[in-house]
């Protein structure tokens, strides 16, 4: 080889000459396998889709419903209260209103007597006298009243009061004729014959009688007023005079 004579390296061949006889004839990710986490950049991606959250009707709440039919009924009592008070006010000082008073003045027995059968018969008559003090307002004594007389808690009679008004200031004597019978008549005349010895029969007379209020002109419902009186007399007998040592009456309203 002479000197002159040069030796020349092969020539480089281009990277991209080499990418090309490289290239992959297989996919670089094998069918079936999963998608690595950043996803598949060939796939396009969805649309972004704006999520609305549900909502659900709320239902109806008792709690306040309850309340609200509570407060009513308050509501309305408390006006139900101011308008009887109103009114109650107007009748107070408009009418000066009292109560009526009673007193047993007088006592006569007709029958005492034992029967066959261990009852006891019993009549009598009864004076009251009734006294309305008001000037202003008027009673009127309806039908349905029933006035009882008690002796040691067994009935004796029954009576009832005859329909009368009362006008302003009035006083009124009632002679009431009383009839009954009453059971146990041996063990009722042993303990009435032991209170005779003691000088003091006590005796109760109960009644209830309706009645209606006149203010003026106007009438009230009919109220049920009880009257009950305490009497201690001296004894129960037909053949004595009977007196009344003493007489306590009370008076109520029933509605």
């Amino acid at each position: 080889m002479s000197d002159h004579q040069r030796i020349h390296p092969d020539p480089v061949t281009p990277a991209t000459d080499l990418e090309s006889q490289q290239k992959p004839t297989a996919p670089l990710v094998p069918r079936g396998s999963s998608r690595s986490d950043h996803g598949n950049p060939a796939e396009p991606q969805p649309p972004y889709q704006r999520t609305i959250p549900i909502q659900y009707s709320k239902p109806p709440k008792k709690r306040h419903c309850c309340r609200r039919f509570l407060c009513c009924i308050l509501c309305f009592f408390f006006i139900l209260i101011m308008i009887v008070g109103i009114l109650a006010a107007i009748i107070y000082f408009g009418f000066d209103p009292k109560l009526p008073k009673y007193s047993v003045d007088g006592m006569t027995i007709t029958q005492f007597n034992p029967n066959n059968d261990n009852t006891l018969s019993a009549q009598f008559n009864v004076n009251i006298t009734a006294r309305n003090p008001n000037t202003k307002i008027g009673i009127s004594y309806e039908g349905g009243s029933r006035l009882t007389v008690i002796y040691m808690g067994t009935t004796l009679c029954q009576g009832s009061f005859p329909k009368f008004y009362q006008g302003h200031r009035n006083t009124t004597v009632l002679n009431i004729p009383m009839t009954g019978q009453a059971q146990d008549a041996t063990g009722l005349l042993n303990s009435l014959q032991a209170q005779i010895q003691t000088g003091v029969v006590p005796l109760v007379l109960r009644a209830k009688v309706p009645v209606r209020i006149k203010l003026g002109k106007l009438k009230l419902p009919k109220w049920k007023p009880i009257v009950r009186c305490r009497v201690n007399v001296n004894t129960l007998a037909t053949d004595n005079v009977i007196r009344i040592r003493d007489s306590s009456c009370s008076f109520r309203f029933k509605l």
